[in-house]
């Protein structure tokens, strides 16, 4: 499967089954060890995560993470590390900033396939209706796709930098209530 499909989990959208999460899967032409090392990279902006930086104390259970503007002036998401299982499984709690929307979670698997890495991001437990479900719908799409370009060719999709230049453009409108300043590692969400 080479992009986010529509059948079974891996359609991102809610199935009967299970309708507490959304699948995005997606094949990546690499080594498990590099899939993983770029989606837990924490020294340099991501350009799959909206140009955001990793922050945290260190990746592991109960660990805070928080995503900050390339500046570090804003946070976007704010959550804690549910599980590390270095190369195969990673999660963590998740909340916009920005959103009165309640925390959900993320998770990301990752298995070695013939074709080179699977990846598949689930997301659980989002406000069914809400906001949060509008964005990380969306995100996740783009997460995928750019995940997979980064690391098979180095860069974002040409789609994805032109959503991230214009992304940018907008970074002066950021609420105050995202400061990052507002969202120490302490603080619980």
């Amino acid at each position: 499967m080479n992009e986010t499909s529509t059948a079974e989990p891996g359609s991102g959208q809610r199935d009967t089954e299970d309708a507490e999460r959304q699948y995005f899967r997606i094949t990546i032409r690499a080594p498990i060890h590099k899939v993983w090392a770029e989606l837990t990279r924490c020294d340099s902006v991501l350009p799959f995560f909206f140009n955001s930086r990793c922050t945290t104390p260190g990746l592991a259970p109960g660990a805070p993470i928080r995503m900050l503007s390339k500046d570090g002036k804003y946070a976007s998401v704010v959550g804690d590390v549910l599980e590390f299982d270095p190369p195969y499984r990673y999660a963590h709690t998740f909340k916009f900033t920005n959103l009165d929307d309640p925390p959900c979670v993320v998770r990301y698997r990752l298995k070695e396939v013939d074709e080179g890495t699977e990846f598949t991001l689930i997301n659980e437990n989002v406000a069914a209706g809400s906001k949060s479900e509008k964005y990380m719908t969306m995100g996740a799409h783009f997460i995928t796709r750019n995940l997979k370009a980064v690391v098979e060719t180095g860069k974002a999709t040409w789609a994805g930098r032109l959503q991230l230049f214009m992304m940018g453009l907008f970074a002066p409108f950021t609420p105050k209530r995202c400061l990052s300043s507002n969202w120490p590692f302490d603080r619980k969400i």
